[in-house]
């Protein structure tokens, strides 16, 4: 890396997109030029769960798996969907570090919800039998989030706001409940008030994520993002904390550990 004193930690990319393409190489190459050596890469649908194993098969030392069913992704026939997926967690449990992304989007189609809250709540429980922690979607849909949350609340329940973007009464809503916050390239965009949030938000409750190919921070905002671009992300979060950025490395890091145990 080019500074071996800190770690940075990107806690929700979709890098393996790239899987089978010489661009795969060449991001994961930038990320350990900008100290981004720890991928957390959640799948979508039971069709890229092969691509998010095959890229960690790859590169087994920096890219660790995340499983389930993407909250737009959830249809009708939303079971079949699952089993495949809960198969493929079966079958790599000794791998899987988490369910995910899983959650409640209300921002594309409404119509889905009720299967949408039944594939979160069972995959919800996934989680719960098997110990593992869980990263969640929620897209204009925090009520509804919170709903399901609350209703199976407890000591077994943990995880991520992934792409948290909320206010400071839902962020504390979220910790309350076991959660740490995903701040992403949002963080950066000028009057998100996101930055206003993390402000008052202790280092303790975040991780750091880029959620790539999708989000970048700035400068690189309108493009498409890779997990490189994480080293923005904390320089911005500790801007806001006014801290080192080798602080927010350091303390976001360990929560990742803390959350995945890995």
């Amino acid at each position: 890396m080019a500074n071996s004193s800190f770690l940075l930690t990107d806690t929700h990319t979709h890098i393996y997109y790239l899987h089978g393409t010489p661009q795969l190489a060449e991001q994961l190459q930038r990320c350990q030029e900008n100290n981004v050596g720890r991928l957390f890469l959640p799948n979508v649908d039971a069709e890229s769960v092969d691509k998010v194993l095959g890229t960690v098969a790859d590169y087994p030392d920096i890219c660790f798996p995340m499983l389930g069913l993407h909250p737009c992704h959830v249809s009708a026939d939303y079971e079949n969907e699952l089993a495949g997926i809960r198969a493929a967690v079966d079958a790599h449990a000794d791998q899987i570090c988490a369910i995910g992304e899983i959650g409640i989007d209300l921002y594309w189609d409404k119509t889905t919800l009720p299967y949408q809250q039944a594939a979160f709540r069972t995959q919800i429980e996934w989680a719960k039998d098997l110990g593992l922690p869980i990263s969640i979607h929620c897209r204009e849909a925090f009520d509804q989030t919170f709903e399901v949350l609350e209703d199976v609340n407890d000591e077994r329940l943990f995880g991520i706001f992934h792409c948290f973007t909320g206010n400071v009464e839902q962020a504390k809503r979220a910790i309350d409940l076991g959660f740490w916050l995903g701040i992403g390239g949002v963080v950066t965009y000028k009057n998100s008030g996101l930055d206003r949030v993390v402000e008052q938000v202790g280092l303790e409750h975040l991780v750091l994520e880029t959620d790539a190919p999708y989000l970048a921070p700035v400068p690189y905002r309108g493009k498409k993002n890779e997990s490189s671009y994480l080293l923005h992300i904390a320089q911005k979060v500790a801007d806001l904390h006014d801290v080192p950025l080798e602080v927010v490395a350091s303390k976001t890091t360990q929560n990742s550990k803390d959350i995945f145990g890995i």
